[in-house]
């Protein structure tokens, strides 16, 4: 008998006092977070606004719309000049980045394909030799197919030499005899086949 009134006490005790607290405070911590709505006024800022002006050297979101190297898919030419060092570094970054897949002379049958997986396109096909230079840039930075974004791992300059690159790849596959530099030519000319791949 003296147990159970005990207990009744203790139950009737931690219902006041379970009454007397805030229903607010029994929330989790997540349930009311401090922050604050677009346009919303604040008063944790001298000034009353929530929302604060740009930092120095940062990028505000949707900013890289306005990049002069983000172009349309049918751009058909450079953002920026292509030379000897820009080739360079887009054969390098072709190296780590495209090459599993692709392949080194960008015929799809790069050693992750080689294992099993699907095997990109040649970019020496008429369609891709054909597709614009915004066209590239655009699938290194969003994707296509089973191929993913690089726009995380591969810089917008970079993906530009990239391009280029693949653009140095298709012409040496597709190159003239008679477009050649002479010293070139000549080395074409004296090789096994008499070709050496370009077309006369």
């Amino acid at each position: 008998m003296k147990i159970s009134a005990l207990l009744m006490a203790g139950a009737a005790l931690c219902s006041l006092v379970l009454a007397g607290c805030d229903e607010v405070s029994l929330r989790q911590d997540m349930a009311n977070q401090p922050k604050n709505r677009p346009q919303s006024p604040s008063e944790m800022f001298s000034d009353g606004r929530s929302e604060r002006p740009l930092i120095e050297n940062t990028v505000a979101r949707g900013a890289i719309k306005d990049d002069v190297f983000n172009v349309p898919k049918e751009y058909a030419g450079y953002p920026l000049p292509v030379d000897l060092k820009l080739l360079e570094r887009g054969e390098n970054r072709y190296k780590i980045y495209c090459a599993p897949c692709h392949g080194l002379q960008g015929d799809g049958n790069g050693m992750v394909a080689q294992r099993g997986m699907r095997h990109p396109p040649s970019y020496h096909i008429d369609r891709l030799r054909q597709a614009p230079n915004g066209y590239y840039y655009d699938v290194i930075t969003n994707g296509f197919g089973a191929m993913y974004s690089y726009s995380e791992r591969i810089a917008p300059r970079d993906r530009w030499a990239v391009v280029s690159y693949v653009r140095a790849l298709q012409l040496s596959r597709a190159a003239k005899v008679g477009e050649l530099p002479e010293s070139l030519r000549q080395k074409v000319l004296s090789s096994g086949d008499g070709t050496g791949g370009a077309k006369e």
